[in-house]
């Protein structure tokens, strides 16, 4: 009988999403929902949610209309915060998006409360948008948030498509779309998820305007997503949100009139190229080499050194010149002579610096255009600029290419920031075709511990010696973070990142075995706590990798994305002290990730009277697809295990 009645409840969602619902109006289904069995996590659901657009004339101008009505479940307190509502509108120096007829209500325990439309007000975000904003009162756990409004856009570029997945699960999603044929619009559904509902017909003579005989036909699509699953996106090792998350894209590719008048607005990239190399703010930037030539000694430029060499001078020259704003500048308002002049530029205004320098010196150099990791991944199948927010330079030098971006003074040559390790990009090529050319990360990035472990039981102590060793990434990234904290405060956060009782005493740089992309650390330490007894158990990871598992989830919708190939070795002597003897060792670990794409190590050995550990875990592969999740996740529960549970065990003679 339990199992009918499940049933039952399911087939009454169906029913439900299947009828259109009055605004205001509860279904019993929707009133006593109160747990998503698919994901007992969540703290609030959207039980209904559709979405339209259409074309409208208005006191004779043609609008884009967005209608929108959703009705969200608070199932705990922690889904209070789904009461805040936002509603995002455009706005450029002429023309404004308008927000219309939002209606709010709170529905609790069968009453409604009304948010009044004085407590609907606007904020501006940035000189493009504003939201119009508003919060749902009297909200308790049970609560059923309902709200709906309008947009009248004159921006027929912003029919921007649907989010079908979001932060919390949605039980129904839908959309509608009616699109004259005047308007030809490219579609692209992104994500895993498949859509429940997807039809497409045509509507004869559904569009005209005021004056004109003729009609368009028109395009009425309904798309539907069931049972959608929350996209959480707080684990680790990810790219953009963006890349993964189900939802439908629009983009409007042209535009015919009723007059005959076409105009396109996906180009190809032929005629993007066209354009590039006329733009003021990025072609017209990457010629500006005479100026460079004339304004810099020219020993900076005409050197006599070898081509690498020279390249090396001029990005060490330009690293030092300028501090970065933090600002990409990406296509607009980049001024590289007034950057220059004033040692403080953006992105584009350092990286075109630099190309220009490089050009002037005879070493051919072009632009690439890329996306940052957390901005998405360019599209390959036309031309999309909003893709990209990123420039650097690329250049050639005796058969090897490289990458080059100047923003950041610990950043070695040929090396690009993390935020970049994002797969491709495009070459634009001012006197040729622009081309996409792939992103290769440095391969040879380590984090390599040695130890030797003397146990002072006297005194209760172990003390020693360490000697890390980072090469690549890690080397960089170790500099960034010596050049933003002071001695004292980085070697505090070496003790706390470490074993409790950890204590580190003399450290130093070895500047002989260092370079920009190694750094040898070496200092002494103690820690306290090793109690002298019968039997002593003692940890030999003084310096541990990892002590939590960074992948929580008990499934993942997106590939685990590391952007670098990553290696961690640990070696330790620890000596056993006299009277005692080695009772225990730890059980070696061998594991493998499918395919080879990673090993992971860990072996503890006897060796005249000392105590030899190895450990390592090796990343062959920078992605590891949703399929092999699992995989990764044991991966590194072994490694973690192997690093906080294992114990040799000295015994007295």
């Amino acid at each position: 009988m339990r199992k009918a009645l499940v049933l039952l409840v399911l087939l009454n969602t169906s029913l439900v999403f299947a009828q259109e619902p009055e605004f205001g109006e509860l279904s019993t289904f929707e009133s006593e929902f109160k747990t998503y069995q698919k994901d007992t996590t969540a703290h609030a659901v959207y039980l209904y949610e559709k979405g339209e657009n259409y074309f409208e004339v208005r006191r004779n101008y043609v609008w884009l209309i967005t209608e929108y009505h959703a009705k969200i479940k608070i199932l705990d307190k922690e889904g209070f915060s789904e009461a805040e509502i936002a509603i995002p509108y455009y706005h450029s120096e002429r023309k404004t998006e308008k927000v219309n007829d939002v209606q709010a209500i709170t529905h609790t325990d069968g009453v409604r409360y009304n948010v009044m439309e004085d407590n609907v007000y606007d904020v501006e975000i940035n000189e493009r948008w504003s939201e119009k904003r508003f919060t749902f009162s009297n909200v308790q756990e049970g609560s059923v948030l309902e709200y709906a409004y309008e947009v009248q856009s004159p921006f027929f570029y912003n029919l921007n498509g649907w989010e079908f997945q979001e932060h919390i699960p949605k039980l129904y999603s839908e959309y509608n779309a009616k699109i004259p044929g005047n308007y030809k619009y490219n579609r692209t559904l992104m994500g895993q998820l498949p859509l429940d509902v997807n039809d497409a017909s045509i509507k004869p003579n559904c569009f005209s305007i005021p004056g004109v005989s003729a009609q368009a036909d028109c395009e009425v699509l309904k798309y539907v997503m069931e049972d959608v699953p929350a996209f959480k996106d707080d684990e680790e090792y990810m790219l953009a949100p963006s890349n993964y998350r189900s939802r439908l894209e629009f983009e409007l590719s042209e535009y015919e009139g009723f007059d005959g008048r076409r105009e396109r607005f996906t180009k190809s990239w032929k005629d993007v190229d066209k354009e590039f190399r006329s733009d003021r703010d990025i072609g017209g930037q990457l010629r500006k080499k005479n100026y460079f030539e004339r304004n810099l000694p020219l020993e900076i430029i005409r050197g006599k050194e070898d081509d690498l060499t020279k390249a090396m001078n001029l990005y060490d020259f330009v690293k030092s010149h300028y501090s970065w704003n933090g600002k990409y500048g990406i296509f607009r308002d980049n001024k590289v002579k007034k950057a220059f002049d004033e040692g403080v530029g953006n992105v584009a205004e350092i990286n075109i610096t630099l190309i220009n320098l490089l050009n002037a010196s005879g070493i051919d150099t072009d632009l690439m255009l890329m996306s940052t990791r957390m901005h998405g991944l360019p599209k390959k199948s036309h031309p999309v600029m909003s893709d990209f927010n990123y420039v650097v330079a690329k250049l050639e030098i005796d058969g090897t290419t490289y990458l080059l971006d100047a923003t950041e003074k610990a950043l070695p040559f040929g090396m690009l920031p993390y935020r970049c390790l994002n797969y491709y990009g495009r070459v634009m090529d001012l006197d040729g075709a622009s081309y996409w050319y792939d992103i290769v990360p440095e391969k040879l990035n380590t984090r390599a511990i040695r130890l030797q472990v003397k146990l002072d039981l006297e005194n209760g102590l172990a003390s020693g010696v360490c000697d890390e060793i980072s090469k690549g990434y890690d080397a960089y990234f170790k500099r960034n973070r010596l050049a933003s904290l002071s001695n004292e405060e980085y070697l505090e956060e070496i003790e706390k990142g470490n074993s409790d009782g950890f204590f580190v005493k003399d450290y130093e740089i070895v500047e002989e075995q260092s370079d920009e992309k190694n750094l040898v650390e070496r200092y002494s330490f103690e820690l306290e706590g090793v109690e002298p007894s019968g039997t002593i158990y003692f940890n030999p990871f003084l310096i541990r990798f990892f002590k939590n598992n960074p992948f929580k989830a008990e499934t993942r919708s997106y590939p685990v994305d590391f952007g670098y190939l990553r290696k961690f070795n640990y070696m330790a002597k620890i000596e056993v002290p006299e009277g005692y003897k080695i009772k225990e060792i730890p059980e070696p670990v061998n594991l493998a990730l499918p395919d080879g794409s990673g090993v992971l190590l860990f072996n503890t050995t006897e060796m005249q009277g000392n105590v030899m550990v190895v450990f390592s875990l090796q990343l062959k592969s920078t992605q590891y697809n949703n399929e092999g999740y699992d995989y990764v996740k044991k991966f590194f529960s072994n490694a973690v295990a192997s690093q906080n549970q294992s114990y040799v065990v000295l015994e007295k003679e």
